[in-house]
């Protein structure tokens, strides 16, 4: 690896760690007033705790040795004092701890408003060790999933950037979560509204911003031979759903609003995620515009079928993860079934990411339960209608003197 590559590498990594302060921004904004605090919080409470383990053991893990293996030897070297003396090597291990963290980090936003801070953080630990950690070794690390397609004869499975390894993968343990905490106090259309759209509009920025480190950056092992058309991907695809979910809503509500527009383009970018260096950029335009439109409609489910996910991770990051990754078996560069290929991708396509939303799906749930069932996971009703800022963490994410600050 050159010195320019080096650099590159270097800025990818910070461009996706910053995603998760987007997050951040991005959650904060879409929760009451009284629980801003606690929501942004269980972003960075993931950034601290899940970047160690990270360090500790979980790159570790995110490497097999054979096919089936469920994932590296965690021991193997503890606190990556092998590679110490390795630039590519070490960041490499920094630019997976940013996949691992986000990928953590969003499943916080299907339980805001009534989790608590510390059994989050205990979720948080033991899922990203016991799932993620094992599921990127799957995807990228030599794992089954990497390999299906050559065991199946068949082509290999894409997942780029993580359809399968991020989003799918937090979308099914955000619906697990969902379940376990339950619904808030009150639960119906239009009873949860952002308390700060600017802070959503800002968060959605930075994301899309820091998008392009999530989705490039793999590129330096490659000599940056796609990174041509991973941005310009990354960007129409983005695009194009938004204009999608602005559709949807002009048609059910009558209006396009701001904060369709900010969840329009983080559906896009999930997305474009597995797909950003395998389809043709007329082909991305039309993903965004899918993903934004089923998105649109999937975020009512939750109301449907009377889970409450809070600020749609399954709608967004489950529908869109899925959506993109089969959408490969259609239409991948020479391989989809309309575009040199037969159904030979879509099999693998499927087989992965179903395989992992099961996976992670029952993982969180017994993880969920088992937290729930000992320390609790869940703060009391009292307190959610209250506001948990306070509660939990001694603060106000607003404090204006002689204003009366609306929930």
């Amino acid at each position: 690896m050159d010195t320019g590559e080096l650099a590159w590498a270097v800025m990818a990594t910070a461009l996706v760690l910053l995603m998760t302060p987007g997050l951040a921004f991005f959650y904060g904004g879409l929760v009451k007033a009284k629980s801003v605090v606690s929501m942004m919080m269980m972003s960075f409470g993931a950034m601290a705790l899940v970047g160690v383990l990270w360090v500790l053991y979980g790159f570790n893990m995110s490497a097999v040795g054979s096919t089936w293996a469920f994932s590296g030897n965690p021991f193997a070297d503890f606190g990556l004092g092998g590679i110490a003396g390795s630039n590519e090597d070490l960041i490499g291990a920094a630019f997976g701890a940013t996949f691992a963290i986000i990928t953590t980090a969003l499943i916080s936003g299907a339980i805001a408003d009534r989790a608590k801070f510390g059994s989050w953080m205990v979720f948080a630990g033991i899922w990203s060790t016991l799932v993620y950690f094992p599921v990127a070794a799957w995807v990228w690390g030599g794992g089954w999933i990497m390999n299906l397609g050559e065991t199946l004869g068949l082509p290999e499975v894409i997942d780029y950037a993580g359809g399968t390894a991020v989003h799918i993968n937090a979308g099914a343990a955000a619906l697990a979560l969902a379940i376990v905490l339950g619904r808030r106090v009150v639960f119906e259309k239009g009873a949860h509204k952002p308390h700060n759209v600017p802070l959503v509009m800002l968060g959605a920025a930075l994301l899309w911003f820091g998008w392009f480190g999530f989705n490039v950056g793999a590129e330096y092992a490659n000599s940056m031979e796609l990174a041509g058309l991973i941005t310009l991907n990354t960007l129409v695809a983005t695009s194009a759903a938004i204009l999608g979910w602005l559709f949807i809503e002009k048609i059910k509500d009558g209006k396009p609003t701001s904060v369709g527009a900010a969840s329009g383009a983080v559906s896009g970018l999930v997305a474009i995620t597995p797909a950003c260096a395998n389809v043709t950029p007329t082909f991305a335009v039309i993903l965004g515009i899918v993903a934004g439109i089923l998105s649109a409609l999937a975020v009512e489910l939750k109301f449907k079928f009377g889970f409450d996910d809070s600020l749609d991770v399954v709608g967004i990051h489950l529908v869109a993860g899925m959506v993109g990754t089969l959408y490969l078996g259609l239409f991948a560069t020479g391989t989809g079934l309309f575009t040199g290929g037969d159904f030979g991708q879509m099999i693998v396509q499927a087989i992965a990411g179903f395989g992992v939303l099961i996976f992670s799906f029952i993982a969180a749930l017994i993880i969920g339960f088992a937290i729930e069932k000992t320390m609790g996971f869940r703060v009391t009703n009292e307190d959610e209608v209250a506001g948990i800022d306070t509660i939990v963490h001694g603060e106000e994410g607003y404090a204006l003197e002689g204003e009366y600050q609306n929930s």
